[in-house]
């Protein structure tokens, strides 16, 4: 179990021209990413990437809705302190000379979220291969690089990895985890929330399916395939927590 809260968070889609579209909770690649950045993964492995993100299955839950805001962003880089290099998420410096992303001024509309926090479940397929999900909590708890949540000005407030929780399913799972109070604040106790979990694991009467983009070729670096969800209410009352 994760806890994904902090000022602000992404949870990028498919970018169309100059804007980042944002999805309503933590996507599939970017858990994949979280992940992976922890273990120590290149961008260059991308076999490696694409079969844990094979491996990944996960489940959400809304403790804080927040709220979502554009941030508009302009910049000419070819200004004189732009020209030279920049920190990557691959934790390797990276030139900004050449070509026309790169060159004059460029236009942006970022999708963020604001005061949120999701619990995030995970599942892996084939839990005895490497890495398994001790292998991931142990990275994520002591990670290879700086981890963030969906971009790299988005720094958690407090621990990711929340602990573990034997359960039936994924929706099990986020229904009876306890309920994750935003870091420093005191909130009045919630019946229900709302959530997603995997289409397979059942849709109620409340609850509707839905598509989601949220794959990613990592190969090509480009979002990829369907992946089917159901978006309901989990009803927090039944909450033991098990670890």
């Amino acid at each position: 179990m994760l806890t994904f809260d902090a000022p602000l968070m992404s949870y990028g889609g498919a970018a169309i021209d100059e804007r980042r579209v944002g999805q309503e909770a933590p996507t599939l690649s970017q858990v994949t990413g979280l992940a992976a950045n922890a273990l120590g993964y290149d961008h260059s492995e991308f076999v490696l990437l694409q079969r844990l993100q094979s491996r990944l299955q996960m489940a959400v839950r809304v403790d804080r809705p927040g709220q979502r805001f554009i941030d508009f962003q302009t910049v000419d880089l070819g200004q004189e302190h732009l020209v030279g290099t920049g920190w990557t998420t691959r934790g390797v410096p990276e030139g900004r000379r050449g070509g026309e992303s790169r060159e004059g001024t460029r236009i942006l509309r970022k999708e963020y979220w604001a005061d949120a926090v999701h619990v995030v479940a995970l599942r892996l397929f084939d839990p005895a291969e490497k890495p398994t999900l001790r292998d991931i909590e142990k990275a994520i708890d002591s990670p290879f690089r700086p981890l963030f949540l969906g971009r790299k000005s988005c720094v958690p407030s407090g621990r990711l990895v929340a602990g573990v929780i034997d359960a039936s399913s994924l929706r099990d799972a986020i229904e009876r985890w306890p309920f994750a109070a935003p870091v420093g604040r005191q909130v009045d106790r919630v019946d229900h929330l709302d959530a997603w979990w995997p289409a397979e694991e059942g849709v109620p009467s409340e609850g509707q399916e839905s598509a989601v983009c949220d794959e990613r070729d990592w190969a090509n670096q480009v979002h990829v395939g369907e992946r089917r969800w159901v978006r309901g209410r989990v009803d927090m009352r039944r909450g033991m927590r098990s670890t």
